[in-house]
């Protein structure tokens, strides 16, 4: 959950499903073997909560490159956890193409993080490293680029387990989806009002469901495999930054057609 900048490429299996509540307890005597809790977590089931705030062109040009499975898109976003001010900002990049996942996350003191910041041409003392800085850097590059702005601020608790010593592996288990469509540089949804995106209507299932995702590297373990074969898991594409587009696009705004920007934006990262 924490750290400082770094910039991961990999190659990864990248799944998420939509489970039953009741299912969960079975899987997570199933990955028991294999898995041991994240270490951020807190109280009996090991839990932290997660505050995303996405942001997005003005004609929603990430949106749509993940809408319509761009083999090459990006996306700009920035997460806090647990009670806001209680830990630091991350400000992230996650590009794609095809399978390739390349991500760069930088971290900024709660109180550091402010609209000026990001449209400031100076760069405050607050970065520990070169990379850090470089990281940074190219986020500000890329928001100025694609005038980037609010969105949305999508939250929700999440349940999480990771694979022992340096393995890259990864099990998560989302709950009480939420999203705030009154998004600021630095409000984070505080005082805001928040709105559900549990419902079955929302994810395209018949009742509410948890979001499950597993992340491993391209050589998928055989115990991931016989889960999801052991346990029925249907594979569906749960974005909570176009849910919450969606949810609130019903109720007072109308989502833009898509554009062709990003087919050339993609490559400037």
């Amino acid at each position: 959950m924490a750290g400082s900048g770094h910039l991961a490429v990999v190659n990864r299996y990248e799944k998420k499903y939509l489970i039953s509540p009741a299912l969960v307890p079975r899987i997570r005597e199933h990955i028991a073997p294999f898995v041991v809790p994240d270490k951020y977590g807190r109280g009996p089931r090991l839990e932290y909560a997660i505050t995303t705030l996405q942001l997005d062109t003005p004609s929603l040009s990430f949106h749509y490159a993940k809408e319509l499975e761009y083999d090459a898109r990006f996306k700009l976003r920035v997460r806090t956890y647990n009670e806001i001010g209680s830990s630091p900002v991350f400000a992230e990049i996650k590009a794609k193409y095809r399978d390739t996942i390349v991500k760069t996350r930088v971290m900024v003191p709660f109180d550091k993080w402010n609209e000026e910041l990001i449209f400031s041409t100076d760069l405050p003392y607050i970065f520990k490293s070169t990379q850090q800085e470089t990281d940074f850097l190219n986020f500000r590059r890329l928001v100025w680029e694609t005038s980037a702005k609010p969105s949305n601020i999508i939250r929700y608790i999440r349940e999480s387990y990771v694979g022992p010593g340096d393995l890259y592996l990864r099990v998560t288990f989302d709950r009480k989806l939420e999203y705030c469509p009154h998004a600021t540089w630095t409000n984070f949804g505080v005082g805001e009002t928040w709105y559900s995106m549990d419902s079955g209507e929302a994810q395209g299932a018949d009742d509410s469901s948890v979001v499950m995702e597993i992340k491993t590297l391209e050589e998928v373990p055989v115990w991931v495999v016989d889960m999801v074969e052991r346990f029925t898991l249907q594979n569906r594409g749960n974005c909570k930054y176009s849910t919450g587009l969606w949810r609130d696009a019903l109720f007072s705004r109308n989502v833009t057609p898509r554009n062709t920007y990003m087919d050339t934006l993609i490559w400037s990262i």
